[in-house]
């Protein structure tokens, strides 16, 4: 574990313990993020190669894990119970029996693959997102969601297997409609073509 993730790690556990609640303030390749916060519960593996914009929420008990890298955007949401991999290695143990531990070389079937999601992605509870997964800003994964593979922005997407059931522009619009001196901060991370 490096440094900065062993430090983070123990900084959220002593706030925990002391103020039993989550801090802001996150650090993420060398930068410091103000407003980042990640619940003490939260276990994340090779916290080195987690990648953090300011603005991200990773709630309760949560799993991350980062060895083939994670990048969370500006303003993501991960709310409660959400699993992130980076990898998959349980067709490979099944195939390669004890001879796993020691295999000489790639190891066949076995996944991985980065993980990203953009700027102002919700992710809702007891969501996983596996191996290799894209997310365009402005997506909603919706509750129980299981995501594998691309996902264009402001999609909504629900399901086992996940598919996109929705554009989250369409809610946007309504509230923009409602508060149109919003529509600037809006903009300013969605484009000026959002909502439709």
């Amino acid at each position: 574990m490096s440094p900065r993730a062993w430090f983070n790690r123990w900084r959220r556990r002593l706030v925990h313990a002391a103020l039993h609640r989550m801090v802001f303030g996150e650090s993420s390749a060398g930068q410091w993020l103000p407003n980042t916060r990640i619940a003490p519960s939260t276990c994340i593996a090779h916290e080195e190669k987690l990648r953090l914009a300011d603005h991200v929420y990773i709630g309760p008990f949560c799993f991350i894990e980062a060895s083939q890298g994670v990048s969370l955007g500006e303003g993501v949401q991960v709310t409660h119970h959400v699993s992130i991999v980076t990898h998959s290695s349980h067709r490979a143990q099944r195939l390669l029996g004890r001879a796993y531990v020691a295999w000489p070389g790639p190891r066949p079937g076995w996944v991985a693959g980065a993980v990203e999601i953009g700027p102002y992605c919700f992710i809702g509870p007891h969501s996983l997102i596996e191996a290799g997964t894209r997310l365009g800003r402005g997506c909603i994964v919706r509750a129980g969601s299981v995501l594998r593979g691309e996902f264009a922005a402001f999609a909504v997407v629900a399901g086992n297997p996940a598919v996109v059931v929705g554009d989250s522009r369409d809610g946007d619009a309504r509230w923009l409609e409602a508060q149109p001196e919003l529509r600037a901060h809006y903009e300013a991370w969605a484009g000026p073509d959002s909502p439709r």
